[in-house]
């Protein structure tokens, strides 16, 4: 049967606290495999790094979101054929590269999904900003032209992107679902209209973290509705260090982004149930 799996960035396992500790690997791996994570989001772009991280999750059970930055279509085959060697769920792609009119952007898509269809290793483009895909008009016409391009949303770039006003109006809304009705994955991250990333645990961000989970619910269940009914649907936590954690003046983080990204789980779960 369909499941949700939810995976932890370990991007987001990054302190960058004043006292100057980081965790280890390992210990960042022992932390999510006991907290019941299904996987971890990591880059794959260097060998070394790909086989050190693979060693080091061995008899844990976590999958792997590969993520990537290609610049170009070729750019995209190390990530394939470390994926070939050493598999994931899927790669997450960030399009590097910023251009300015559709048109410019469709060789690449191409490319990208041709190389993937070819490897048999799902790709997926996140929405992302300073990407590609950074505007959210810009996004819908680029599907406009690929109806079927597989996507990873993360919302929050586009709601902070495009400062929608809350209440979030019905255009709005339409917008984002049209996103949504191509999504494959998802990554899980609360923002406001001004921040990429608010603290999901304070009161005054309720309004934010409600809009996302009832958007998270609706792409949910247009996803269960494509999908196989062995499907699995990938949740990533990502809840990111300083600058995207707002900070003290002393530096220090003003919540505990590992007990949120507990939280934001729980929440990606309710939104599943919902779904």
């Amino acid at each position: 049967m369909q499941r949700l799996a939810i995976f932890q960035s370990l991007w987001a396992m990054e302190r960058r606290q004043p006292d100057g500790r980081e965790r280890s690997l390992d210990e960042s791996i022992a932390m999510i495999a006991e907290a019941g994570f299904d996987g971890i989001s990591a880059h794959y772009t260097n060998r070394r790094d790909v086989e050190t991280l693979n060693a080091a999750i061995a008899g844990t059970g976590l999958g792997i979101e590969a993520v990537c930055f290609p610049r170009s279509v070729d750019e995209l085959r190390p990530t394939l054929d470390l994926a070939a060697a050493f598999p994931v769920s899927h790669v997450n792609l960030q399009p590097d590269l910023r251009p300015r009119r559709v048109e410019e952007c469709l060789p690449l898509l191409d490319g990208w999904i041709g190389l993937a269809d070819r490897a048999g290793i799902p790709v997926l483009i996140e929405t992302h900003r300073d990407r590609m895909t950074c505007d959210l008009h810009f996004t819908l016409d680029l599907l406009d032209h690929r109806p079927d391009l597989p996507l990873l949303a993360d919302l929050s770039h586009f709601l902070v992107g495009r400062e929608f006003p809350y209440p979030v109006g019905d255009e709005n809304h339409a917008l984002i679902h049209r996103i949504l009705r191509n999504a494959w994955a998802f990554h899980g991250r609360v923002a406001s209209r001004e921040q990429i990333q608010i603290e999901i645990g304070f009161p005054q961000h309720r309004p934010w973290v409600d809009l996302f989970r009832d958007w998270w619910t609706l792409g949910f269940r247009d996803w269960r509705r494509r999908a196989g009914p062995a499907a699995e649907l990938v949740f990533t936590c990502e809840l990111g260090p300083a600058p995207y954690a707002i900070t003290g003046p002393d530096g220090t983080d003003l919540s505990d982004r590992w007990q949120d990204s507990l939280t934001l789980a729980g929440i990606a779960r309710q939104a599943w149930a919902a779904a």
